[in-house]
């Protein structure tokens, strides 16, 4: 289904609690596959960001807020007035800000494998893709970005699941992507530190080995929202809700289910 551009699936019980899935960067709503096997006692809505999958690309230059708008709008069309919001990557940025522009149209938050404040050579690095994207398109940074997303054992053992990822990245447009690109290294200047703080039932969740997305950044993240959950999970990086969907479903499912009750 398609309302202002956006394409978005809605599945599950109409009068059970909504559950948002947010993807992340250069990826589509498909990357929740793995996840959505395990929501079914929910109403779960999935979309495609601006400028991906089959969502319409931007205006002019998009902000971290436009893409909180974005779902905004989405629910307002959908007739829901809460939901959780549960993101990934970018995702969480974007569940972030949502939770703090509609702090009463979120019932819990959910932030997996996502940013917080970068050290100068975290930056650096980031910014250096950024234009890698901008001067050569989504082929300049796929190769490594399947180095950071999967294990050594996953690249070696599941080439089923590199082609799947690296398929959703090669999809973007370059101009496109790269506007996207600058929201993921950017756009954390405004979810840091919110004044007031997030008070809202939170689980942040990463990976000990998803070195962009590190477990110093999910402690400070969680440690900014008062009673929030933190799990970091062993043996796995950026990419584990596809790489062992069960690792990453456990705790999320569970949280859902107890403060969505």
């Amino acid at each position: 289904m398609i309302h202002d551009g956006t394409t978005y699936e809605i599945t599950g019980p109409k009068d059970a609690p909504t559950v948002v899935l947010i993807h992340g960067l250069g990826l589509t709503r498909a990357v929740w596959q793995w996840l959505l096997p395990d929501l079914t006692k929910f109403r779960v809505l999935t979309y495609d960001l601006i400028g991906h999958g089959e969502t319409a690309p931007p205006e002019g230059d998009p902000t971290l807020k436009d893409l909180s708008d974005q779902l905004a709008h989405l629910l307002d069309h959908l007739q829901i007035d809460k939901a959780a919001i549960v993101g990934f990557s970018l995702g969480g940025m974007i569940a972030r800000r949502f939770a703090q522009d509609y702090r009463d149209r979120t019932t819990a938050l959910v932030v997996l494998h996502s940013a917080h404040q970068r050290t100068e050579k975290q930056q650096g690095a980031i910014l250096y893709r950024v234009d890698q994207a901008r001067d050569h398109g989504p082929e300049a940074t796929v190769e490594l970005a399947l180095q950071r997303w999967y294990t050594e054992a996953a690249q070696a053992q599941r080439p089923d699941l590199m082609d799947l990822t690296r398929s959703w990245i090669l999809a973007n447009k370059r101009e496109v992507y790269v506007k996207l690109y600058r929201i993921l290294a950017h756009g954390v200047d405004e979810i840091v530190a919110p004044n007031p703080p997030l008070t809202v039932p939170t689980l942040v969740l990463t990976g000990d080995e998803d070195h962009g997305n590190n477990p110093d950044m999910s402690i400070a993240i969680a440690t900014e929202i008062p009673r929030a959950r933190l799990v970091i999970l062993k043996g796995l990086r950026h990419m584990a809700l596809a790489e062992d969907p069960a690792a990453v479903n456990r705790p999320v499912v569970a949280f859902l289910t107890e403060v969505l009750r």
